[in-house]
């Protein structure tokens, strides 16, 4: 048989499953259609008192959202974290996975097709061929002759030749395909797809939680370094108190007990300036895993001066929160994925029909095998269905119905908490920004005291107590500021995660992107 023969042979097999092709692509599938959730969005921010609400120009791409800060070094940092952090890494590869399992999946839809070639080469084993005769023999009544008239039956047994070796070849296409009547397998994909966009909206979830990590944790740094330098300020100012005490105690003016005060005051904030230096380290090694490196491989000079600058991040309206948030996304695709099983679940009810073909050639010949005479085929359908479960199918589609509510609900609470994050992030730095100003205030209050004080300790109208407790507290006046200024700090980054850090719904991967070769 030719090859324009051999092609028309698997064509009419092909053509035998193409009605039936198209009668399943006409078919419903089971279950009930996606339908996004409702979820209760208010009108506006209860504490956005004052707060810049983004216009359509504010939406447009002005870069990564760190950038806020105008900081190269933080700029750097997040760029290598988004490379090289195993956290996102992880979440890509689970993105990865899930992909794959719909692409899979997917599969099952369109027939399966296979091939086989045996050579099979046998003997069968050599034997002996029995044969029965007769022969007469006659008998008197005194003696027995042996060559007379009676019969008496003999066996021979001859050895029969060996069985010759044959050889039988065989090459078939095969064809099995179950179609997709009730929509199971569209209905397994579509929840696949769902949650690969779960695991996608996973995936920009950790980037953006890496990334507000990493810029809370380089400002904490800097806040530390600022810090550092805070107390070591103090310290100098402390050695110059001494100073003073130890030379007004050699001329006999005070008493000891001032130049002891001063020396306590003075090693008791070259402690708080190593206490510091501690937590300068450790926020260091924090940076050095959230880029990917060992905190051996990784170090930050300290900056001379504090230059983070206070951004004002505008708001999105809540009615965008929905399409701004990563986690949500993941919350309501969850619910998709949860629907589409109910449909899987659904078609479990209904008859499953199995279509097979095969053909091929066999002979024992190999030059000669494929021709007419050695060619075979075959066709058939197979009906399943389950008769009697017990109550199985209806208790697992029960099961799947109130996965489904769970999700809902699941999703539903995740907007709720992500209004009452950015509420809570609002009305931080709303307060915060008061705050910062009474205590700037307090700050030029306790400064201009304990220069008093020791204008007065100088002219020796007060003794060493009131100078070191002016000194003290305007010491703790400063680093209070400076913790306003951190909390002020971890709140707007706090504020543009909960926003989304300008991520959009639209920026998930669509169906055809998921069930893509690459």
């Amino acid at each position: 048989m030719n090859r324009v023969e051999h092609t028309t042979f698997v064509q009419r097999i092909l053509y035998l499953l193409m009605p039936v092709v198209l009668v399943c692509f006409a078919a419903c599938a089971v279950g009930p259609n996606y339908k996004r959730p409702t979820s209760d969005v208010s009108q506006s921010y209860k504490e956005a008192e004052g707060w810049k609400i983004a216009t359509p120009a504010d939406s447009n791409e002005r870069g990564p959202w760190w950038e806020v800060f105008n900081d190269p070094i933080l700029n750097d940092l997040e760029n290598q974290a988004s490379r090289s952090n195993f956290s996102i890494a992880q979440a890509a590869a689970n993105y990865e996975e899930a992909r794959q399992l719909a692409r899979a999946d997917r599969a099952t839809f369109f027939p399966t097709f296979s091939g086989s070639a045996s050579a099979q080469r046998s003997k069968s084993g050599s034997g002996r061929s029995v044969a029965l005769a007769s022969s007469s023999a006659s008998s008197g009544s005194n003696s027995t002759n042996t060559n007379s008239g009676g019969s008496t039956p003999s066996v021979a047994i001859t050895p029969s030749s060996s069985g010759a070796p044959t050889t039988n070849y065989s090459a078939s296409l095969g064809a099995s395909w179950t179609p997709d009547f009730w929509g199971r397998v569209r209905r397994l994909t579509e929840s696949d797809i769902a949650s690969a966009q779960v695991s996608a909206a996973d995936l920009a979830n950790a980037r953006l939680s890496i990334q507000a990590t990493l810029a809370q944790t380089y400002l904490q740094l800097r806040i530390a370094d600022e810090r550092i330098r805070l107390r070591q300020t103090a310290v100098d100012a402390y050695s110059r108190t001494l100073e003073i005490a130890q030379n007004k105690y050699k001329v006999g003016i005070v008493a000891r007990s001032d130049v002891i005060s001063a020396q306590a005051q003075l090693d008791a904030a070259r402690a708080q300036v190593i206490d510091a230096g501690i937590l300068r380290a450790q926020y260091e090694h924090a940076i050095a895993v959230l880029i990917g490196k060992t905190p051996a491989e990784f170090s930050l000079a300290p900056q001379t001066a504090l230059s983070v600058a206070m951004p004002l991040y505008p708001l999105q309206m809540p009615s965008e929160l929905l399409e701004r948030r990563p986690d949500i996304a993941a919350a309501e695709r969850n619910v998709a994925a949860a629907n589409a099983r109910i449909g899987v679940q659904t078609a479990a009810y209904f008859p499953q029909l199995t279509l097979s073909a095969d053909g091929g050639y066999a002979g024992s010949q190999l030059d000669k095998i494929f021709r007419t005479p050695n060619r075979f085929w075959s066709l058939g359908a197979n009906l399943t269905d389950v008769l009697f479960d017990f109550g199985r199918r209806r208790g697992e589609l029960a099961s799947v119905r109130a996965a489904y509510d769970a999700s809902v609900a699941a999703y539903r609470g995740s907007v709720l908490r992500a209004f009452q994050e950015i509420e809570d992030d609002l009305v931080s730095l709303r307060l915060l920004v008061e705050e910062a100003k009474v205590q700037d205030a307090a700050v030029s209050e306790a400064s201009e005291a304990a220069r008093i004080a020791m204008n007065e300790y100088r002219a020796g109208t007060v003794d060493y107590t009131t100078v070191a407790t002016a000194q003290v507290t305007e010491l703790n006046n400063r680093q209070t500021a400076l913790t306003i200024l951190q909390n002020r700090l971890n709140s707007t980054v706090a504020l543009i995660e909960a926003l989304g850090g300008g991520w959009q719904s639209r920026d998930l991967p669509g169906p055809k992107d998921v069930v893509a070769r690459e």
